[in-house]
């Protein structure tokens, strides 16, 4: 990893001796258990840049973590007064994409339209014609401009991870985080680069940041193609100031955002704390709520692992005495949050054996929460966020995929996550959802297990009773799986498939393929068919849908009579077939001598799983 800083003095008030000692300055930092890191990281040749001397980059680069400040809270000044780092005005401006607004290219624009779509996942050239600059609008509720923060907040680092991204879209969030951020609490935006090949984000890019408006950042360059999650241990290891706070490099900041954000920490430094996010559209650049106006809402999961959402517990509200203070959250999405550099460090970064991404926000959630600390989502920290809407081409892997043998990376970090965090009793309800798991080699964990008894961690039970108690509501225990694997029909050889199909789509049935993915159902003991996280099921006109499951129930209505070989529906009283003509999906009278009626559970065993067994 090489780190390129950029300096332009504006004074010549420093000797000779001066430019010599900074010219060689070598930061040394704690080697990260990654492969990047050799253990030193050399800044680039520098001279002062704006107020900062020689002597505050060096006390910048061995900076102690900040001392907590318990019970100290932001002040509510009450309706109509302004807080100490509100701004004077809210919006202005009149061209494209102003105050969030929509903007749409002429006509003769659609085709360097569609190929920028192709190439980034959403409308550069919309972005490419809309201000670095632009206001946004003010999304939060208007309790928040009424709250004065602390005036000896933590310092910030901001840091960026990027493969590959749109010139203006990475600009405008360098740009929002610099106009929109008190630069007393600013120390530096850390840009990591994660091996991108797009020729303006090389010699381009780095003489874009010579400019004196982008002093307080700093660029990164992976050696190699890393991935998110240890592109993003490699920019906390660079980063200088107190505090990390990790934005994706495709958001632009909201009025005062920077201070509610930093303040949960600067009361409790083991605090980890997510702003709320806006949504910025793909395709035409406006800004606006994903959240309903007035809600709160807060992260947990399914036993799958995959992130959901649920409306704030009354419990939780009730320790509140305003309804925009931060509240407590199991978990988060991942993308955006801050956290002390320090207190990242002593729970060991990212785990580094994670590969890619995934999985590391429950990774982070689960060991602050168990380990001493807390999680909150902080209602007046706005950030807008672009969600890709098309395919790009620009998003491969690359390289980096032919690392893992077409192990599935994703599924790889949740056994590993799981294997470390949860307790027996859980770590079945995670195999319950998610069978090919018990396949896959997660890698050596006994650093993780070794991190969590010498912090003397609390059991995932007590996670699951204090903090995430509200899983259970909308995803109960699991009853263990009767049957799992291919559903193959006799008659045909054809395996039941949803085809990677979202509710409120139909099922059908195509060639066994014994990779899984589309393929795999599981029948549970009380008689619910799932594929994933959705359900399987039947009306009396022969559709047979995939369905969102029954929130907070685990039973159903099917049965699989082995001896029959027949997906029986016990409301219905009718079988699951196959019809002899059209191989559609049909419910009929059960016929124990007709094979279109019969089916077989077949166990799979991937490619990769496979591959392993040969070795």
């Amino acid at each position: 990893m090489r780190v390129v800083q950029f300096r332009r003095s504006r004074v010549m008030k420093f000797s000779l001796l001066g430019l010599l000692c900074l010219a060689c300055l070598v930061v040394t930092v704690r080697q990260y258990k990654g492969d990047t890191w050799a253990g030193l990281v050399r800044l680039g040749s520098s001279t002062s840049r704006g107020e900062e001397s020689g002597h505050e980059q060096v006390q910048a680069a061995v900076r102690q973590a900040h001392v907590s400040h318990t019970g100290v809270k932001p002040d509510f000044l009450g309706q109509g007064v302004k807080g100490n780092y509100e701004p004077g005005a809210y919006s202005g401006g009149s061209g494209p994409g102003e105050n969030g607004q929509a903007y749409h290219l002429k006509e003769d624009q659609k085709r360097e339209e569609q190929k920028l779509k192709g190439v980034y996942g959403f409308n550069q050239l919309v972005s490419d014609e809309i201000s670095l600059n632009r206001t946004v609008p003010d999304t939060r509720e208007e309790e928040c401009r009424y709250w004065d923060y602390p005036a000896d907040l933590p310092t910030a680092s901001v840091i960026l991870v990027f493969h590959n991204e749109g010139w203006s879209t990475l600009l405008r969030t360098v740009h929002s985080i610099i106009n929109r951020s008190p630069p007393q609490f600013l120390h530096e935006v850390v840009l990591v680069d994660d091996k991108s090949e797009l020729e303006h984000l090389h010699e381009r890019l780095e003489q874009q940041l010579q400019k004196p408006y982008y002093a307080k950042v700093k660029l990164v360059r992976n050696q190699e193609r890393e991935g998110l999650i240890r592109a993003r241990n490699n920019g906390a290891v660079a980063a200088t100031g107190e505090v990390v706070v990790f934005l994706d490099a495709h958001c632009e900041v909201a009025y005062n955002w920077l201070p509610p954000l930093l303040a949960p920490i600067y009361e409790d430094r083991t605090t980890l704390s997510v702003p709320v996010i806006d949504g910025i559209n793909w395709d035409d650049f406006s800004i606006k709520p994903v959240y309903a106006k007035g809600s709160h809402s807060r992260g947990i999961f399914e036993w799958g692992m995959l992130y959901k959402e649920g409306t704030l517990p009354a419990k939780e509200a009730a320790k509140s005495s305003h309804h925009s203070e931060p509240y407590n959250a199991p978990t988060h999405a991942g993308g955006l949050f801050a956290i002390d550099r320090t207190w990242f460090e002593e729970l060991g970064w990212y785990d580094s054996g994670l590969w890619v991404w995934g999985a590391e926000n429950f990774e982070l959630s689960f060991k602050v929460w168990m380990c001493g600390g807390r999680s909150v989502w902080v209602p007046c920290s706005r950030v807008s966020h672009v969600y890709r809407g098309h395919s790009c081409s620009s998003c491969h892997s690359g390289s980096l995929a032919n690392k893992f043998a077409g192990v599935p990376t994703t599924l790889r970090n949740y056994k590993r996550v799981i294997e470390t965090w949860f307790d027996e009793e859980y770590k079945e309800y995670f195999y319950t959802r998610e069978p090919l798991a018990r396949l896959i080699d997660m890698g050596d964990i006994s650093e993780q297990l070794k991190l969590k008894e010498e912090k003397n961690c609390k059991s995932f039970d007590w996670f699951m009773k204090e903090v995430a108690y509200d899983v259970f509501d909308k995803y109960p225990r699991l009853p263990p799986n009767k049957h799992w694997g291919e559903l193959k029909n006799s008659a045909t050889g054809q395996c039941l498939d949803t085809f990677g199909r979202h509710p409120p789509e139909k099922a059908g049935a195509s060639g066994c393929h014994g990779h899984g993915g589309a393929q795999m159902f599981r029948l549970n003991t009380e008689g619910q068919l799932t594929s994933g996280e959705w359900c399987i099921k039947a009306d009396k006109n022969d559709v047979i849908s995939i369905s969102r499951c029954d929130m907070g129930r685990t039973d159903g209505p099917w049965v699989f009579k082995t001896d029959e070989q027949q997906m029986y529906h016990t409301s219905h009283k009718r079988c699951l077939a196959l019809h002899p003509e059209s191989s559609k999906l049909i419910m009929r009278e059960c016929d124990h001598s007709n094979s279109y009626h019969k089916w077989e559970w077949q166990p799979i065993t991937p490619h990769w799983a496979r591959n392993k067994q040969k070795q």
